[in-house]
């Protein structure tokens, strides 16, 4: 096991220590300081910044290597949100290999995407929202290390209580259980050459492929969800050096014929049969 995966694992178990601690002195009053309890979250902190440090480029050195291109991941009229054309890292953290992961909003005509309420209603069903069902293709050729798709597609959180709900308790309890919690039900292709694609938060149950499956560039791969940490229905793609979010370094991309698009960007991808070879 890798000392970036135990620090990982070191981190989760202190934030459980931490609230452990917090509640048992609560309700039992421990008489030791209050700052003692602290002191594991503290810790946590320490880990996490240590295991999730920037990438660094094959010659060693700090910086951004060379992005792949590979074909775009879905078709249709989409937005780009949180996209590492603005910045890297794209999300705010080095963190599950996303440093230059990008999220797509399916927009098939304007105002096609219900927009942020400040209260009401505080939830929205996933079927208000154009990629929910959305289908998901492949990037290039490549082979399935890893499917999962039994997590529950939770409502969108698209109002002030539910995106605080979601950042200070769902996203808390993710944080402890682990990489796979925080994707969703996702999906990671191997591509070869020590490359690899993730597709998070899918539709539960719409997984077309399984593990040591191959598949090519253009095929059909699952469906697009709100599973994980999600806010709405949308797609998270990124590319990483390793299987496992956990320990993986983000590696920039390039979508054939479009780039990487810009936050609030819109882009019009063809069907796979109408790409060029």
């Amino acid at each position: 096991m890798s000392a970036r995966k135990l620090a990982m694992i070191g981190f989760r178990s202190l934030l459980v220590v931490f609230f452990g601690l917090v509640a048992a002195d609560a309700w039992l009053d421990l008489g030791h300081p209050r700052w003692w309890n602290y002191l594991p979250l503290a810790l946590a902190f320490v880990l996490a910044v240590a295991a999730n440090r920037p990438g660094r480029t094959p010659e060693g050195q700090p910086g951004h290597p060379e992005p792949l291109e590979v074909e775009p991941p879905v078709t249709g009229r989409w937005s780009a949100l949180n996209s590492p054309a603005n910045r890297t890292p794209s999300h705010g953290t080095h963190a599950y290999g996303q440093t230059y992961a990008i999220d797509l909003v399916a927009e098939p005509e304007p105002g096609a995407r219900p927009g942020f309420r400040a209260l009401w209603p505080p939830a929205r069903r996933n079927t208000d929202f154009p990629a929910f069902g959305a289908p998901l293709h492949a990037v290039a050729d490549g082979t399935v290390v890893h499917a999962e798709d039994r997590q529950r597609d939770h409502r969108g959180r698209t109002s002030l209580p539910g995106l605080l709900y979601l950042m200070l308790v769902e996203s808390t309890v993710r944080e402890m259980a682990g990489a796979r919690r925080i994707v969703g039900n996702h999906l990671v292709l191997d591509l070869g050459d020590g490359t690899h694609a993730l597709y998070a938060h899918l539709h539960r149950g719409s997984l077309a492929v399984a593990e040591g499956d191959r598949v090519r560039a253009g095929q059909v791969l699952a469906r697009c969800g709100n599973s994980g940490n999600s806010t709405e229905p949308h797609v998270h793609f990124q590319l990483m050096d390793g299987p496992d979010p956990d320990t993986a370094r983000g590696l920039p991309f390039r979508w054939r014929n479009i780039g990487v698009p810009g936050n609030g960007e819109v882009v019009e991808v063809p069907a796979p049969a109408a790409r060029p070879a």
